[in-house]
Order: C-alpha cells, then structure tokens, then sequence
C-alpha cells in the first residue's frame, strides 16, 4: 500500500478525489419500440421467450425456470401462458406491439403460447416455425455379428 496523495488545489478534491458530477447508474431511458421478433424455444424441459428489436438486439426474455416453475411443469401448455402473460406485462410500455413470431422446439406448449401472444394484444405479423430438421440424420450402427 502507497501513500496517500493529498492535493488541496480546490475545493472540490479531497485526499487526490475530486468531487465530480457522478454519473447516476439508473435504468437506460426507455424508447418506445413499434416492431420486433419474438423468439419462442420450447423444449421438454423449459419454455423461453425472448424479444428483441428488428436488429436482433434482445429487449428482454423470460422462461418458465425464472418464474420459480420445476421439473416437467415448465414445459406444459399453462406455463407457457403464464410465461407469455408475464412477458406481455413486462413489456407493456414499452413494446413492440408489431411481432414476427418465431418458433422453436418440440415442446406441448407451443400452440398456447402463440394463442396467448394473441389474447394480449400484440398484433402478429408472421409466424415461422425455425425447429431444426435432420435431412438425413447419423450412420445407423453396424449390423451385430455373433
């Protein structure tokens, strides 16, 4: 540890600190947003939605697991309306309002999550199913022999 440098140019500055106008470490200013995505992954095991800009900058998400669902529930029809309902709430201010909904996964909740993004207002204007396919899939193992 070094010695302590005191500097008594002005007013403001004590012990080698100046005073300064600190910038406040706030919320950043919210700006209404019009038109986003809205990512929807549901697996077996979770459901999660994520909002970004038409950027792809993300906004905000949410999933089952954050709400303080467990096990199998978290991929079920009614938390994913839970899920949507709580996003709808946590983005009520400041949008987007416009959506191009994307879908992911294989889960049971998938239809009421849409019908749910439906139900809160949100005026959706495509809805596209990105699951990944296998085209041809791995090498099947060898034949047994005996």
């Amino acid at each position: 540890m070094g010695k302590k440098r005191v500097v008594s140019q002005s007013a403001t500055s004590v012990e080698g600190v100046s005073k300064s106008t600190s910038v406040s470490q706030g919320k950043k200013s919210s700006k209404i947003i019009e038109s986003g995505r809205i990512y929807i992954n549901i697996s077996y095991n979770n459901t999660i939605i994520t909002v970004t800009d038409n950027l792809g900058n993300v906004i905000t998400w949410i999933s089952a697991g954050s709400m303080g669902f467990s096990g199998p529930k978290k991929a079920t029809s009614f938390v994913a309306q839970r899920v949507v309902s709580a996003l709808a709430e946590k983005i009520s201010k400041t949008g987007p309002f416009n959506v191009n909904v994307f879908i992911c996964g294989v889960g049971g909740g998938r239809d009421s999550a849409l019908r749910s993004l439906i139900n809160r207002g949100f005026n959706i204007l495509s809805v596209k199913d990105i699951t990944p396919i296998p085209h041809n899939g791995p090498k099947p193992p060898k034949k047994r022999r005996v």
